[in-house]
């Protein structure tokens, strides 16, 4: 990949991750995050504990938080921001993704289309 991050961290999201972590049972690298095909939109989001990073993986690291990228979620995931917001009734990590076509209305399942040069070029990034 080129010199611009798969996905960010909001400092909210990065806090949220290192607690999480912390509390872990086992020693943990870092966070994997991808997608998988499911739901009534077509996809969701995936986060596992990871201990290490698998081959093929890009690896962001943001305020002291690894994050590991499933090369089969890459395209869909470029230019993604991962937040943590709590309301009222909820607290969950969000993923603000510019590929993301529509949503489910239960909020679990999404569509995504995978980034092409056309997009990222227009979004500022270059492939």
């Amino acid at each position: 990949m080129s010199g611009f991050k798969v996905i960010s961290l909001t400092d909210r999201a990065a806090d949220r991750l290192k607690a999480i972590m912390a509390d872990a049972d086992r020693p943990i690298a870092g966070l994997r995050v991808g997608v998988r095909n499911g739901g009534c939109a077509g996809m969701a989001y995936t986060m596992e504990y990871a201990e290490g990073r698998n081959a093929g993986e890009d690896m962001v690291e943001v305020n002291g938080v690894t994050v590991f990228i499933d090369p089969k979620a890459v395209l869909f995931l470029l230019g993604t921001e991962m937040d943590f917001k709590t309301d009222k009734l909820s607290s969950q990590f969000v993923f603000n993704n510019p590929n993301q076509t529509s949503a489910c209305g239960c909020g679990e399942s999404i569509a995504i289309t995978p980034a092409t040069p056309d997009r990222l070029a227009a979004a500022g990034m270059s492939a």
